[in-house]
């Protein structure tokens, strides 16, 4: 009996010994590129739950679903460093332009931020929607990204609160100096929306009001995200003709609040100022050597895309876009403009001027449905459908459209673009929402970079043109983003990090998204995983919707 018992015994042991882990999924037969930026390695990928469980040897594992990934390499999900997702992922929570490029975190803010509301913002937020219809059911930052997880998105979600919101929430939109208990009241503000989980403060200094804001009520407000661990992010006073001078305000924001700061798509824009890159550059290195955290995002286009309202002196919108309207039917003022349109100031960011042309400014999109059919041509095609001068134009579709007028402005130079691809402190941001090619979307048109910016980093400047390695690509859209918002357990293919994942084939990654026809998924990402479960299957949207509220480094759990 005793023999009987031990050789049972020895049979237990046998069987647990051999018994094959369980895991969720495993990702199997990959060349590894792990966010760090060095070489990639074979290795397969076991996911349990929401976490990355074991990288490695697997072939004696087995898991619920399993993925060749031979020939094909598998990152951490990418980040976008500057979304516009804010309305299109309430209208579709899906994010598929982004998803289907291996997006995995959506990341808002820029000047303007979906909270702080008070009762009249939230009234103007509601009259302002375009095409996509919805009730805004929040109040501050933190209850709508809640709102966004609740409701179910496919996509990760987080946001900076918007330094234009802040000021227009206790200030308003008119042309005034912020005053000491008005000061106090705004970092109050940030304090509650970096105790949510905002990542810190970002402002959009070229727009009115947020234009309106000098550089200590910035220190101020950025004092306080500092304080929670937060970061000043920019879209920089100018990118033109003070270029310059905006990067050292920057640089003063960072040193004197003691906070890294980034610059929102760094760019140069006319042809005038396309020379001052290299000095950007250079002036960028020598604050980060100093000791200074400076990093910048970029999308991979030569235009941007904006509100025609850029053509005008934020003098002329002191007081919001309804003071702008009303100025623009004033016939007197209607002829200044025309000038102005044409002029290259220095104290204002006019963007008509430095795209060079009507020929560079390509309509996008419109509020009324009796203008969506100009949607698609340039400035100056419609012109002379309407027998007019380009400035008069540009005047009468805002007053028609009682909206900024979504434009694209062509004002830079790929000479540009690839120098600051190349920059190891530089990641990506697409300045854009994330569609599907299908109903309400179908209505305006958006800049091709919301289908392609992601896919054309792999694609177009790392595969064709070999600006980078494929493995400092990785890095750059996943790691280093991650790394500057201070992200636990995210940008990075590593056991216990949350399982944010893409398999893709680098020799197929391809942006089809043109101007003429933007709305066009990228190819060659194959499988994408939010928080370990599939977003992304053989290329094929599953409909899952995991994606969670992000919180900041200041998040206290309140």
């Amino acid at each position: 009996m005793k023999h009987v018992l031990i050789l049972l015994l020895i049979f237990i042991v046998t069987l647990s010994c051999n018994k094959k882990p369980e895991y969720d999924t495993i990702i199997r037969n990959g060349m590894i590129y792990d966010g760090n930026g060095k070489k990639p390695y074979p290795a397969d990928i076991a996911i349990h739950a929401d976490t990355i469980a074991f990288i490695g040897d697997l072939k004696n594992a087995k898991a619920k679903n399993e993925i060749d990934a031979q020939g094909k390499a598998v990152s951490p999900g990418f980040i976008n460093m500057l979304s516009w997702a804010v309305e299109s992922l309430i209208q579709d929570g899906r994010s598929q332009s982004d998803i289907r490029q291996g997006v995995t975190l959506e990341v808002m803010g820029e000047g303007t931020s979906a909270g702080p509301f008070n009762a009249k913002i939230k009234k103007q937020w509601q009259a302002d929607q375009g095409d996509i219809k919805y009730k805004v059911e929040w109040n501050t930052l933190g209850e709508y990204l809640n709102y966004l997880e609740k409701k179910g998105i496919s996509c990760n979600v987080a946001s900076f609160i918007g330094a234009g919101t802040v000021r227009t929430y206790v200030i308003g939109e008119d042309n005034k100096k912020a005053t000491s208990a008005q000061l106090d009241s705004m970092q109050l503000l940030v304090k509650q929306a970096m105790e949510e989980g905002a990542l810190g403060v970002g402002s959009s200094l070229i727009y009115p009001p947020h234009f309106f804001a000098d550089t200590d009520e910035l220190i101020a407000l950025c004092t306080e995200a500092a304080k929670h661990g937060g970061m000043y992010i920019s879209h920089m006073r100018s990118e033109g003709n003070k270029l310059d001078e905006a990067v050292e305000e920057l640089i003063t924001i960072s040193r004197k609040a003691n906070i890294p700061a980034e610059i929102y798509h760094i760019k140069a824009v006319g042809k005038d100022n396309w020379h001052k890159m290299d000095g950007v550059i250079k002036r960028i290195e020598k604050a980060r050597s100093e000791g200074l955290h400076i990093t910048a995002d970029m999308y991979t286009y030569e235009a941007g895309a904006t509100g025609m309202t850029s053509a005008f002196p934020p003098s002329l919108q002191d007081g919001g876009f309804g003071k702008l309207w009303q100025r623009l039917q004033d016939p007197a003022i209607r002829e200044q403009m025309k000038k102005v349109m044409n002029s290259n100031p220095k104290e204002w960011e006019n963007l008509y001027y430095g795209a060079g042309s009507p020929e560079n400014v390509l309509l996008l999109g419109f509020k009324q449905d009796s203008l969506k059919k100009y949607t698609g041509k340039s400035l100056a095609a419609l012109a002379k459908i309407r027998g007019k001068s380009p400035e008069e134009t540009a005047m009468d579709l805002i007053v028609q459209d009682s909206t900024r007028i979504d434009v694209a402005y062509f004002f830079m130079t790929e000479s540009n673009l690839k120098k600051e691809i190349a920059l190891p402190w530089v990641s990506f941001g697409s300045d854009a929402g994330s569609y599907s090619p299908e109903g309400v979307f179908l209505k305006s048109q958006p800049h091709p970079r919301a289908y392609g910016n992601f896919a054309r980093v792999i694609g177009h400047y790392v595969r064709d043109e070999k600006i980078l390695p494929l493995e400092k690509a990785v890095y750059k859209l996943a790691k280093l983003p991650a790394t500057n918002l201070k992200l636990k357990k995210r940008g990075e293919l590593k056991v216990g990090n949350y399982a944010d994942v893409v398999v893709f084939d680098p020799a197929k990654v391809q942006d089809h998204a043109t101007y003429d026809k933007p709305q066009q998924f990228a190819t060659g990402i194959s499988d994408v995983f939010v928080n370990g479960v599939a977003v992304l299957k053989d290329g094929e949207h599953t409909n899952a919707r995991p994606g969670r509220f992000v919180k900041g480094p200041g998040f206290t759990g309140k």
